[in-house]
């Protein structure tokens, strides 16, 4: 499991308003239920709790009660439906990663480390793959990973890709009857969406947890390992603990919208606050780490105003601090051979809009090298367009 050290932005998640309804009505049917004296409203309700209820206003109740939760097992019925379908497909990884730490002294005899997570199997070109997170996998060998399957067999990867800088791993396996997860599109979540949860807390195999999507494009978080560069993290108030790392967050589609990295915790455990990979940038990097082995990362060769802010903004004649801003053009550069200046704001990166600094990195890194794409700039009070070729990031 990641670490979040301290986030750069706190928020709160409030229980969406939907969830009370149904508890409010059934209360409130409990509170007129049928049949009672009407001696008894005129007691104080303490007294009135304490008061055993009559054996044909008990079985009233029941019926109501039956009635009442009915509706909310019909609305559960599609967790579960979501956790029928997603479960099967998801794995706990065990890792020996004994090996991390090599520069470092051994002193008495070596000692086995294992690091465990979960992951989840994915279609990718026709070819099952366990998706996970790399923290968890890192500095493992493929005999030294072992992928226990959710009909308990255990099998080890084929062979594994990793890229730091976005805490992706891919493993290809060999297995017959592999059941892989549906993918979804992780644009399209919202804020307030609900989201499952599936994975390994504390070893604990395909536990489910239930709650939103708290909040989305969760950038600059200060890791435990500042390798991880690359986040557009989405939040979610799932319950998600060390061990869920690398399992699936599910819409109620039964789609797999991202991947579980990292919490923000001060205890160690679960406070609500969790994050997980998009799964399309998650995507994005593991076809490419398929295809060739490596994760290219795109750049365009600027550097960017990280303190970009409403008196800036004003300054400039922008309603707001939107887009980001242009500090330093490198020479010989995509951005150089595009016209690009030092003031202006690129408000938008291939039909994109920009939010920030940071989303823009996010933005460019997960381009195809060698694509030509269209920034939209502010410039001089007005806004232009221009068309950039990105290049390699490793040049």
């Amino acid at each position: 499991m990641a670490w979040v050290r301290r986030a750069r932005e706190d928020g709160l998640g409030l229980l969406p308003a939907r969830w009370l309804l149904p508890l409010t009505a059934a209360w409130a049917c409990l509170a007129a239920a049928p049949g009672s004296a009407p001696a008894q409203a005129t007691l104080p309700a303490a007294i009135q709790r304490g008061r055993q209820v009559a054996p044909d206003q008990r079985a009233e109740l029941y019926r109501q009660l039956r009635s009442q939760a009915e509706a909310l097992e019909r609305q559960s019925a599609v967790v579960k439906t979501v956790v029928k379908l997603v479960g099967p497909t998801v794995v706990h990884v065990e890792a020996d990663v004994s090996s991390r730490g090599a520069l470092q002294v051994q002193v008495g005899p070596a000692r086995q480390i294992e690091e465990s997570g979960s992951g989840v199997l994915a279609d990718v070109g026709g070819k099952p793959y366990v998706l996970t997170s790399r923290h968890v996998i890192a500095g493992a060998v493929p005999a030294g990973i072992k992928i226990n399957l959710a009909d308990g067999r255990r099998i080890y990867p084929d062979r594994v890709w990793e890229d730091h800088e976005t805490d992706v791993a891919v493993m290809s396996v060999s297995a017959s009857d592999l059941l892989t997860a549906r993918l979804g599109n992780s644009d399209e979540m919202e804020i307030g969406d609900f989201v499952v949860a599936i994975g390994a807390p504390f070893g604990l195999a395909h536990t489910v947890t239930f709650g939103i999507i708290s909040a989305k494009g969760r950038r600059k978080l200060e890791l435990d390992d500042p390798g991880i560069e690359l986040q557009d993290f989405l939040q979610t108030d799932a319950a998600i603990n060390p061990g869920n790392s690398g399992g699936p967050l599910v819409n109620l589609r039964g789609e797999v919208v991202g991947i579980n990295t990292c919490i923000a915790s001060s205890s160690g455990g679960n406070e609500g606050i969790g994050f997980a990979v998009p799964i399309n940038m998650f995507m994005i990097v593991a076809r490419q780490l398929i295809a060739h082995g490596k994760a290219s990362k795109a750049f365009l060769g600027v550097t960017l105003d990280s303190n970009f802010g409403p008196t800036a903004a004003e300054e400039l004649g922008l309603p707001r601090p939107v887009g980001a801003r242009v500090i330093k053009v490198a020479e010989n550069s995509p951005a150089s051979a595009a016209d690009l200046r030092e003031g202006d704001v690129i408000l938008q990166f291939n039909g994109a809009p920009v939010e920030n600094d940071a989303h823009l990195v996010n933005l460019v890194n997960l381009t195809e090298v060698g694509k030509q794409v269209t920034l939209t700039v502010y410039r001089n009070r007005k806004t232009i367009t221009v068309r950039a070729v990105v290049g390699d990031k490793k040049f």
